[in-house]
């Protein structure tokens, strides 16, 4: 009876480990999807603003733009979308490497959960074998109880510290 009481806390350890690492997959990739959004109006302000450069360095290269009043402010409106182009591409950078780092996180979390779930599944087995043996006065049922049980707690921890990936567990 000690023994499977051992397993089920155990097993709420590896439950908790589950539930934590599909929550920080979950919001991982949910920061990264805001970060990927924003970097893409990043783009697309950098878009804008090279466009109407492009278009005024078009405009002041006619030979009938002249040298009229106007020209100096509109190279110097050049010169500020040309700035502002390359402001938005250094932001953009930035914005890029978080959402790298959180779809880094999203992915370290998600190679964790599978190894919670077989946890838990090994386990709940070792709990109802644990009982079947002390019904059954079976010692056989016990170690299989135990072998069981070994195997949740290696996989719970192998959850918690990913020191081995198991290939057929991770679907990429």
């Amino acid at each position: 009876a000690l023994t499977t009481a051992i397993y089920a806390v155990v097993l709420a350890i590896a439950s908790l480990g589950g539930n934590n690492a599909m929550k920080e997959m979950l919001l991982a990739q949910q920061q990264s999807s805001a970060q990927w959004a924003f970097y893409q109006a990043k783009v697309i302000r950098e878009h804008q603003y090279r466009a109407q450069k492009l278009l005024l360095e078009a405009q002041l290269a006619e030979p009938s733009s002249g040298r009229g009043p106007a020209r100096p402010r509109l190279e110097a409106l050049a010169k500020k979308f040309a700035e502002e182009e390359k402001r938005y591409n250094a932001e953009k950078k930035d914005i890029e490497k978080d959402a790298r780092k959180l779809e880094k996180e999203r992915d370290v979390n998600r190679d964790r959960d599978p190894y919670f779930d077989y946890a838990e599944v090994f386990l709940q087995i070792a709990i109802v074998s644990s009982s079947v043996s002390i019904l059954a006065a079976s010692r056989a049922m016990f170690w299989f109880s135990m072998g069981l049980a070994v195997l949740g707690a290696l996989f719970t921890t192998n959850g918690f510290l990913l020191l081995l990936r198991l290939p057929f567990l991770h679907g990429h």
